[in-house]
């Protein structure tokens, strides 16, 4: 047996409904209830409306204090409105890619909304609308006796009544906490008479400071079309794709008939098109009854069908095209910047309700130059490679985003992420807080740091350092971040990747083609801690937010994963002056009525000095030209460029960052996860070097960009020291010596000397000569074969003399006399004039010596 519902008086079953009978004694106390509500409902308006009002009885006046307790205004508040994303077309106007929104609503003024709308509105919901004061005393009366017989649906709200609902719905809607808007909400739709006398109250306030028509307009912007879709200009739009001021008749009418019941009248759902053309003929019908159409028109409008045309607006990053993950980097930044509230929710709630025009900084030129060369370059998938290409540009000395773009599309849907692998929610050039990557390793773009360094500490690009891949000590290398300021201990080994260039070269030259040797021999000159922080005080850390972990290979190799934005926001100091600025994605934000809006830009700072800054940049640019491995990054407009490259081990990563005067752009292409070479993945390896030029020769062609400045003496000198004499000295004493003069030393092989064997005969540039800082001296090693001929041979007689020599392990000596002398048979007492080889001179013992004798 099927259930009835429980009814106070009798049901009856027609058809598969239950219909409610009253009785005469439920009617009668109905009709006296109606009449009662009828009597205090007018006691009660004429004391709203009437400043002086004598009334006697004490139902009368107890109506008149519940009535007087109630507030006596309702501030209609600020409406929840679409926040939209706009960058700057080609055109220079503002171009929208983007809306947030829980609300889709689109306030327009009275002069952009069709008379028909307001017309269908009027004539079936409140006829009296222009005569009544906010309470529609005859439309009440007969509701109530409806309502007490039973019968009919005449509604008693006026439209200022309904506007009164819809506030006080919005506020509701409008408080975060979701108990609290849910109690709120209940509060504000229950169906009571205390709610009703609230109405009244507040309708009979908004009537004494709005004019009709202002309030007539509120309730158009304010009312639910269905869905998300509020007000007269978004419902248009949504369900027939024109503005509400083009509105037809039958359309106009089709609309204000959903307000009744969104839910079962809106259009865009099939079921509902016949309950919607039926009380839309019913609004036409009103209209033609009140005089508002004439009867052609009547009949026209009747007559055309009801053909929704559903454009839906989609909301969200989704919609942004290629500036899908830029948008997406826009909405995190918002959510993170205390500026819009205390929470990330109450930021994002914000954003969706507080109807911001957000203009962001992209710039469309170069991001449609980004995405085409990208899109060129590298595909969004390749079989067994989790393939990844990003790219972003920064403003120098601003920190604005100028262009952001990789090789996936942006997506946040589960479903399509899960079917297309060419879509992600992740950002690859950002850091995780900012869209969810952790960074790459940047391979040897770090040099330029560990150069800043070396030029902050008073050395110059043109100081000579051993590039050679080689074993060296970790003790070695200086860390005072270490408690006994020492790195590490024990052999750490290290290659080149570029083997055509070896030895003792220029600290340029080691930039320009990369050299991991020379930039090791540079860190053993400093500190490992020093070049950290220098690093750090430009921004740099890793894209999970943790500092740098300041290893030894990170000198040479950048081992830390970091974002593509953070190195093009560093390399901006470089080419600006030493001033690093954080990115920012937005330009300027301001509310409905187009007052600004305050949010947090760049932070811009003094990271390094301005000698320090023109030093890398010189160095950077050399990189580019023909002695340099950035060759693909020079301008194809004459602007001066600096850039560096890098490539982690076995090929996994790609990078160019560089930079003119005016913009900096970090490239990478690579793994997102895994370690799978791309050196033969198509052209995976050099897709970098056709995306960073195509990027920056947009700006180029834009903002231009002037010479980098001139680097000071002491960045660019050439350093001169004399070179130790060494002679005698054990090899690693005058290794000692020499190294702590500054100068790199080999070890030569044996040499005749007359030095002890073993120790040092001499050095390559010999002692006392000034060779170059940093420059090779080549130790020789005495074989201890030679002998120095004695002093103070001259002067004294040649048996003397000749003894003196064979004491020193000479035997081989010969007389010869001085000039054309012929010598005589007794020679011995005569003087030696001179001594070949001479005195001092190293001989070998068994080398004869002649002495030159004064025979006349």
């Amino acid at each position: 047996m099927t259930a009835q519902p429980p009814m106070n008086g009798r049901a009856q079953k027609q058809g598969n409904h239950f219909v409610k009978k009253r009785t005469f004694q439920g009617a009668l106390g109905g009709i006296l209830g109606a009449i009662g509500m009828s009597v205090i409902a007018g006691i009660l308006l004429t004391a709203a409306v009437t400043p002086v009002v004598a009334l006697s009885g004490s139902a009368a006046r107890t109506a008149i204090s519940v009535f007087d307790q109630l507030p006596d205004n309702l501030n209609p508040g600020e409406l929840a409105e679409p926040s939209t994303l706009y960058a700057t077309g080609a055109d220079g106007k503002p171009a929208k890619f983007a809306q947030f929104y829980m609300q889709d609503r689109v306030p327009v003024a009275w002069d952009e909304i069709s008379q028909y709308a307001k017309d269908a509105l009027v004539g079936t919901e409140d006829p009296r609308f222009y005569t009544h004061t906010g309470v529609d005393m005859i439309s009440m009366s007969r509701a109530l006796m409806q309502q007490a017989f039973g019968t009919g649906e005449s509604g008693a709200s006026t439209i200022t009544m309904q506007y009164v609902r819809n506030v006080r719905i919005q506020e509701a809607e409008a408080i975060m906490d979701p108990a609290e808007r849910k109690e709120a909400y209940k509060e504000a739709t229950r169906q009571d008479a205390d709610r009703k006398l609230q109405e009244m109250r507040y309708a009979v306030s908004i009537e004494k400071k709005f004019s009709k028509d202002e309030i007539m307009l509120g309730y158009m912007n304010i009312a639910l079309f269905g869905r998300q879709i509020y007000g007269i200009e978004s419902a248009a739009n949504y369900y027939y794709g024109v503005k509400a001021k083009d509105l037809t008749i039958a359309q106009a009418a089709s609309l204000m008939g959903i307000v009744k019941n969104p839910s079962k009248l809106g259009l865009d759902i099939e079921e509902n098109i016949p309950a919607n053309l039926e009380r839309r003929n019913h609004l036409i019908d009103n209209m033609l009854k009140h005089g508002k159409i004439t009867e052609a028109q009547h009949e026209q409008a009747i007559n055309e069908p009801l053909e929704p045309k559903i454009t839906p607006k989609v909301q969200g990053c989704e919609a942004a095209g290629n500036l899908g993950h830029f948008c997406n980097y826009v909405m995190l930044y918002i959510q993170n910047d205390p500026s819009f509230g205390n929470t990330q929710q109450e930021r994002i709630w914000n954003l969706q309700r507080g109807g911001y025009d957000i203009m962001t900084t992209i710039d469309l030129d170069m991001q449609n130059a980004g995405v085409e060369a990208m899109q060129n370059n590298v595909p969004a998938t390749v079989p067994d490679l989790d393939v990844g290409g990003a790219s972003v540009s920064v403003e120098v000395g601003t920190g604005k985003v100028r262009g952001m773009v990789q090789n996936r599309a942006y997506s946040q849907d589960d479903n399509k992420l899960f079917n297309d692998p060419g879509l992600t929610a992740i950002n690859y050039n950002t850091e995780f807080d900012y869209g969810g990557s952790s960074g790459f390793q940047v391979g040897s773009t770090y040099k330029a740091f560990t150069l800043a360094e070396w030029i902050r500490t008073g050395h110059s690009v043109r100081d000579i350092v051993n590039v050679n891949g080689r074993t060296v000590m970790q003790q070695e290398f200086n860390d005072r971040c270490k408690p006994d300021g020492i790195y590490d201990y024990g052999p750490f080994e290290f290659k080149n990747d570029n083997l055509g260039v070896r030895g003792n070269q220029t600290v340029l030259t080691a930039t320009a083609q990369s050299l991991n040797g020379g930039f090791m021999s540079m860190a053993q000159k400093m500190d490992l801690c020093d070049i950290t922080k220098l690093a750090t005080d430009m921004g740099v850390k890793r894209a999970t937010g943790e500092p740098l972990q300041g290893n030894l290979a990170s000198v040479f190799a950048g081992t830390d994963e970091i974002a593509p934005i953070t190195m093009a926001s560093a390399y901006a100091g470089f080419a600006g002056d030493g001033k690093v600025c954080s990115p920012v994605p937005i330009e300027s934000i301001t509310d409905g009525d187009g007052e600004k809006v305050s949010f947090t830009g760049s932070s811009c700072s003094q990271a390094i000095e301005p000698r320090v800054a023109a030093g890398v940049a010189y160095a950077l640019e050399y990189t580019t030209g023909s002695a340099g491995l950035a060759g693909h990054a020079q301008s194809a407009y004459g602007v001066p460029h600096l850039a560096k490259t890098g490539t982690t081990d076995n090929v996994v990563d790609n990078w160019t960052v560089g930079a003119s005067t005016k913009v900096a752009t970090a490239t990478w292409v690579g793994n997102v996860t895994g370690k799978v070479s791309t050196q033969y993945v198509g052209n995976l390896m050099a897709a970098g070097k056709t995306i960073w030029p195509a990027m920056m020769n947009v700006a180029d062609a834009k903002y231009g960009g002037e010479a980098f400045p001139q680097p000071d003496q002491a960045s660019m000198q050439v350093k001169t020291t004399p070179v130790p004499d060494t002679a005698g000295k054990s090899p690693e004493d005058a290794r000692a010596l020499l190294q702590s003069a500054g100068f790199t030393v080999s070890i030569g092989g044996e040499t005749d000397s007359a030095q002890k064997k073993g120790t040092v005969a001499r050095t390559n540039p010999g002692a006392g000569s000034n060779a170059q800082s940093g420059s090779d001296i080549t130790v020789e090693i005495s074989n201890g074969e030679l002998t120095k001929i004695p002093d103070g041979l001259t002067g004294k007689n040649y048996r003397d003399a000749r003894e003196d020599l064979a004491s020193a392990g000479f035997t081989k000596v010969n007389a010869t006399c001085a000039g054309d002398g012929k010598l005589p048979g007794d020679h011995d007492k005569l003087n030696v004039e001179s001594v070949s080889p001479g005195s001092g001179d190293d001989a070998k013992r068994d080398n004869q010596v002649t002495l030159s004798l004064k025979c006349k």
